[in-house]
């Protein structure tokens, strides 16, 4: 028998509604051909379908078509946003300085894209988040220079949940020139996204997140006022010069399929599962010790993030075979580090070793819960004892 699946944050399995679009788009008998072979009509129909799917997407984050440029994962959408904007300002004016904000605690794609950045000479400063997880409006306006380009921060922290105030943030950023780019993984269809509303430049998205296939993200990129980017993939010139490469119309098409089951389904969706959320909450801290990680409200419904004192983080998480969860720790060569991310929100190394993610889906019912509750309690009262 599978394990209750509780990792919802990792990936998502694809929604049969979704996995049918691919289906439709691979085999002779479907949507097959190259968008880009404009000399036949089943390109056209593979063009229009790419289409399609960018209206579905674009719809669903309140931005326009042309702004939608696919990639393969939110991790070439950070790479491309971050490099793609510092490259183009030293065209503007070589060997001026530059300079990023953003956290300690984003995402690997974004704090390892920084690092190779700081390598090439852009000064990064990474600010710390507070004891709740959140990165503050005011330390932003705190660390902006002359020399920013870019404010990197992400919506929703990818072990925690919590969602950080972005229309804030770009509000501060009115006066000032430096571009706002938002990792958005986290946030597509777990909560409602809008990035006139947030008044974004750059936003990374990722279909694996929300019930579509991997391979496959998008980034926008705002027209108006028009946000220059620099390519960082060369070969044909595709996605108005921003990302070369034949497009994948089977996932692209799904993208778009899932995303239009966001629009039609979220609402209801987020209920559901923050009540699910919460019952495993409440199960959890029965257990007496156990500490949620992050802020208790403002975050998304999805993700519960729990340290459980006295306990061997490693033994439980390797005790815990019915229940398929994430630990936030990062392994290394020589040993097992405790999650950054725990770190930095002032946790000690017993409690980040001991940190948890538990994340619900739409797929998610309340029998795996129960079965999540009982083996969880079964484990650390056996550990603990």
């Amino acid at each position: 028998m599978n394990p209750v699946y509780l990792d919802y944050a990792a990936t998502t399995p694809v929604d049969p509604r979704v996995a049918e679009v691919i289906m439709s788009c691979l085999t002779m008998d479907g949507n097959f051909a190259n968008p880009a072979s404009r000399s036949h009509r089943l390109g056209w129909q593979a063009e229009q379908a790419v289409e399609v799917a960018r209206r579905q997407l674009a719809d669903t984050i309140n931005a326009e078509p042309r702004e939608i440029v696919w990639t393969s994962g939110a991790t070439e959408s950070n790479n491309l946003a971050l490099k793609g904007v510092v490259e183009y300002a030293r065209r503007d004016d070589f060997g001026r300085p530059l300079h990023i904000i953003t956290s300690a605690i984003e995402h690997k794609a974004i704090l390892d894209t920084c690092k190779w950045l700081q390598g090439t000479g852009v000064e990064v400063t990474y600010l710390t988040p507070d004891a709740d997880g959140l990165i503050q409006p005011q330390q932003v306006a705190d660390a902006l220079s002359e020399h920013t380009v870019l404010v990197s921060l992400m919506a929703v922290n990818n072990e925690l949940g919590t969602i950080n105030d972005i229309p804030a943030v770009s509000q501060l950023l009115a006066k000032h020139p430096a571009l706002l780019h938002v990792d958005a993984a986290q946030a597509v269809g777990k909560m409602a996204v809008d990035v006139r509303a947030w008044d974004v430049d750059l936003l990374s998205m990722s279909c694996h997140k929300f019930y579509g296939p991997k391979g496959i993200g998008a980034l926008f990129v705002r027209r108006q006022p028009l946000v220059h980017v620099a390519a960082q993939i060369h070969g044909g010139g595709h996605e108005r010069g921003m990302r070369s490469g034949t497009l994948a119309t089977h996932q692209i098409a799904a993208m778009g399929k899932a995303a239009a089951l966001v629009q039609a389904e979220l609402a209801d969706d987020e209920v559901r599962i923050r009540g699910l959320r919460d019952r495993l909450q409440e199960g959890l801290l029965a257990l007496g010790d156990v500490y949620i990680n992050g802020h208790v409200e403002q975050r998304v419904a999805n993700i519960l993030n729990v340290s459980f004192a006295g306990v061997d983080g490693e033994i439980l998480l390797a005790s815990l075979a019915r229940v398929a969860v994430s630990s936030g720790s990062a392994c290394t060569s020589a040993s097992v580090e405790p999650s950054y991310v725990l770190k930095a929100i002032g946790r000690s190394d017993a409690l980040a070793h001991a940190g948890l993610r538990f994340s619900v889906g739409r797929f998610t019912t309340a029998e795996d819960i129960e079965l999540a509750l009982s083996e969880v309690t079964r484990t650390v009262q056996g550990l603990r004892r």
